[in-house]
């Protein structure tokens, strides 16, 4: 099929993984619309240069993502053509942003640390340059997929426990009630685009030359101070963002 990109040998990212990227982009692309089908195997394996094992393991990822549906007789359906939409509100949360999209979420803690804010962070969450605040790293999967890897700074003497929290609720908005604060807003959000890194490609299963969209974000209570500030990078072939009133 013209159009796809080639796999790339020797990267570091195995092959099957390359090509499930290349066929859930086309999928996204209405590459396959007229026929409603992935091509068969054999026309696979000769477009992207490998054996039918290697297409097949594609697939079966594929498959567990809700994305295709082998049919006896028929060969592979497309189940699901879209990106995940994620709305971005006075109220963003993930969970309920996703909703019904996807039937199950995820969110992995990766690291937690105690630091001294930097001067970017600090104005950020209205503190002075060195006051303590505490980093989250976190992963958010969609059906087992990963969607978005996120950075998150906090204020340390107002969120102290906020690492196990999350570990245990697998929520942002879940910590922060379990922390005493039931309800924030979105102040501020800053989206932009950017070539993924190799950090991001690991964590969110990415090929080289995988774009990302990456939020800056700042959360306030309900009296406007700052709760949290983040950098979220998401898969761009996954999501779309809507902004909503």
């Amino acid at each position: 099929m013209a159009g796809l990109k080639q796999v790339q040998r020797q990267t570091g990212v195995a092959l099957w993984r390359q090509i499930a990227d290349r066929i859930r982009e086309a999928i996204s692309s209405g590459t396959y619309d007229e026929t409603g089908m992935v091509p068969p195997e054999t026309v696979l394996a000769l477009q992207f240069g490998v054996n039918r094992h290697t297409v097949r393991s594609a697939l079966a990822a594929l498959a567990q993502e809700g994305i295709v549906r082998a049919v006896q007789g028929r060969g592979t359906l497309i189940e699901r053509k879209e990106r995940l939409n994620f709305p971005i509100t006075r109220r963003t949360r993930f969970t309920a942003g996703i909703g019904d999209q996807a039937r199950e979420m995820r969110g992995l803690l990766l690291d937690e640390a105690k630091e001294e804010a930097s001067a970017e962070i600090a104005r950020w969450l209205g503190l002075k340059p060195g006051e303590q605040v505490i980093r989250l790293e976190t992963l958010r999967q969609a059906d087992k997929r990963p969607v978005s890897r996120a950075t998150s700074w906090f204020p340390a003497e107002r969120f102290a426990g906020i690492g196990a929290a999350y570990r245990t609720g697998e929520s942002i908005t879940k910590a922060f009630a379990e922390l005493g604060l039931p309800d924030y807003v979105r102040a501020t959000t800053e989206v932009t685009a950017a070539h993924a890194g190799a950090a991001d490609m690991a964590d969110l299963e990415l090929t080289p030359g995988a774009i990302l969209l990456i939020t800056k974000a700042m959360n306030t209570d309900l009296e406007g101070f700052p709760v949290q500030y983040s950098i979220s990078r998401f898969a761009a072939d996954r999501v779309q963002f809507t902004i909503e009133n």
